[in-house]
């Protein structure tokens, strides 16, 4: 049996952790339906790129993957804002999501500059 060693990699930890979080929120969202469908599939989709990108072969493809977590990222705080200004979520709901974004984004582009060094050498 193939190992699965994205499971191993923290910022796919960290995003699946974003991922449920934002799923709990999206719960207690009600009326929206469309911006609570898109934040639970950009939410979702940061670490399925994540581990699609780990499954490529080539360097390239893995940092391409890492782009589209990255966006995924970006587009669900997004989401998560519109619900702050909407005053569906919390001050304090935005800020802990923003600051776990905000390190799971840093993750991701350590990795993709870990990625392309190795590509260099």
């Amino acid at each position: 049996m193939e190992n699965f060693s994205f499971k191993n990699l923290r910022v796919w930890q960290k995003a699946m952790h974003f991922a449920e979080r934002c799923l709990d929120i999206a719960e207690g969202v009600h009326g929206h339906y469309r911006l609570v469908e898109q934040l639970e599939a950009a939410a979702s989709s940061i670490p399925q790129n994540i581990a699609e990108g780990e499954g490529r072969i080539s360097n390239k493809e893995k940092i391409n993957y890492l782009y589209f977590a990255r966006g995924s990222l970006f587009e669900a705080i997004t989401v998560l804002n519109l619900f702050y200004y909407k005053k569906l979520i919390s001050s304090s709901t935005l800020d802990e999501m923003e600051e776990l974004g905000i390190e799971i984004s840093k993750m991701i582009n350590s990795l993709i500059a870990q990625k392309r060094k190795f590509n260099s050498q």
